[in-house]
């Protein structure tokens, strides 16, 4: 706990007196901000600046981004990354008890890995308008007829059922740093 709070600057906690101790608590933005950190490695080294974390008990126990050009593997994904960092910090290969912050929607193939990965949540950026994985939602002929189960209500089927989903967590952020990784490539 220690070292994480010393990646977030002091300002950025909430710190709470309980008995006589200090409880630190960080919020779905702060984890955010440590993805967009990762989003900047990629970015520095010209992969689409997409960032990820995984985090287990107010710990992050991932980190990852895009390094599908370094690997030359289009499955490289920062999300892809991380769930494997992560089920090796764990030696498991559920992350049911996990949040992963992601700075752009996952597309397809990182839904499937997440829903494989049973993640507790899911919480993302930017909205990824040509490639996420809700598209699938608005395509309802690509699931089944009607899009959803009986019963189902909105919740997106390519996801655990049990994976609660947050989306456009200082989304703003996170797409002006892609918008201008794009900008910079025309």
């Amino acid at each position: 706990m220690q070292k994480i709070a010393s990646l977030i600057p002091r300002s950025q906690l909430r710190s709470y007196k309980k008995g006589t101790m200090d409880i630190i608590v960080f919020t779905d933005e702060d984890f955010m901000r440590e993805a967009i950190k990762e989003a900047q490695k990629a970015f520095d080294a010209d992969e689409i600046p997409v960032g990820a974390v995984v985090v287990c008990n107010n710990k992050i126990i991932a980190r990852a981004h895009n390094l599908t050009e370094r690997l030359n593997d289009v499955t490289a994904h920062a999300e892809m990354q991380a769930i494997t960092s992560a089920a090796n910090y764990l030696n498991g290969k559920y992350l049911n008890e996990c949040t992963l912050y992601v700075t752009l929607e996952p597309c397809v193939m990182c839904a499937g890995a997440i829903a494989w990965a049973q993640a507790g949540r899911l919480v993302y950026g930017a909205a990824d308008t040509k490639r996420g994985f809700n598209l699938l939602n608005e395509n309802k002929s690509l699931i089944n007829p009607s899009g959803f189960s009986e019963g189902e209500g909105k919740r997106n089927q390519l996801l655990h059922p049990k994976t609660q989903v947050k989306a456009n967590v200082l989304g703003d952020e996170c797409a002006a740093l892609l918008k201008f990784f794009f900008q910079s490539k025309r």
